[in-house]
């Protein structure tokens, strides 16, 4: 499976400069979130799977990158960890003369995550905020080892780059990330440079979460902390740092040729074995306020 998700990464680098002609006359292409990257291959390797006639291509970038193909007309579908900024909507509305809609496929508990030999096992979001903003520069200054502090985040152009600044940084912070973080390409890089730095702190989708790193347990108010791992706390929402992971189409493609085609892949990613998928892939499935919001938002004006 993993050499069949490689491939198709790699076609979907030949191809997704291709003209938006092609991309209507040929299988469905996605391409966006890292994040979203191999939960929406293995969306897509079991959809093609019960459809061997169907082809689907599905690349990462970034959820800037994404939406920027989809304004361009080089994709069906663009991956977003993060949510359209009301720029890019213009963008289309002025291209297109529509708005384009979104879908929630997925939950994600950003976790924060630190070196597992770090005593540190907990923080406030607050304190995370001062982390990445250079406020707090030493382990000690949160109950740690008397150590610096190193950053690790994402590139700009990675929607859990945003998110993390607007929900966490600057809003708890008041400021900008620190210029000292170091900007990595994925999760997986991410994950794998704090499990080698003994003082290394960074950020990552809960799918890309291992026995590598530990991640670190996070509260509001400093007295009830909550692990992105507890299902109860996610369900309840009490977990601090959770976000929606959703895709992006235009209405015209899904009134195009193949149109039933991306439909049907789109049902599947929320249907009850896509959603088996999601929570396999380390995502929690959509919940029930999400499901509502589908179908107002999405269903209901594309059927």
């Amino acid at each position: 499976m993993k050499r069949l998700v490689v491939f198709v990464i790699l076609l979907a680098i030949i191809l997704c400069g291709c003209a938006k002609q092609n991309v209507e006359q040929s299988g469905i292409y996605i391409k966006g979130s890292d994040t979203e990257v191999q939960m929406v291959s293995n969306l897509a390797e079991a959809y093609m799977a019960k459809n061997p006639n169907v082809s689907i291509v599905v690349s990462g970038g970034g959820s800037g990158t994404g939406i920027k193909a989809l304004i361009n007309g080089e994709i069906d579908i663009a991956d977003a960890s993060r949510l359209m900024e009301p720029s890019e909507v213009r963008q289309i509305e002025q291209k297109y003369g529509t708005a384009p809609l979104r879908i929630i496929i997925a939950r994600d508990m950003l976790t924060v995550v630190v070196n597992p030999s770090n005593p540190v096992d907990r923080l406030t979001v607050e304190q995370v905020a001062k982390i990445f903003a250079g406020e707090i520069t030493n382990w000690k200054e949160v109950g740690g080892n008397d150590a610096p502090i190193t950053l690790y985040g994402r590139q700009s152009t990675s929607g859990t780059y945003e998110f993390f600044l607007k929900h966490v940084v600057e809003k708890y912070a008041g400021k900008g990330y620190s210029g000292t973080m170091r900007n990595l390409a994925g999760n997986t890089q991410i994950r794998d440079a704090v499990s080698s730095d003994p003082n290394g702190i960074g950020y990552i989708g809960v799918g890309y979460l291992n026995n590598q790193v530990k991640a670190v347990n996070i509260s509001v108010d400093g007295k009830n902390y909550y692990s992105p791992l507890d299902t109860k706390a996610v369900e309840e929402g009490n977990y601090p740092i959770s976000r929606t992971l959703q895709q992006y189409t235009l209405p015209q493609y899904l009134r195009s040729e193949k149109g039933d085609i991306i439909k049907g892949f789109l049902k599947f990613e929320v249907s009850e074995e896509g959603q088996k998928i999601v929570k396999q892939s380390g995502f929690y499935p959509i919940l029930k306020v999400d499901r509502e919001w589908n179908q107002q938002n999405f269903w209901s004006k594309v059927e």
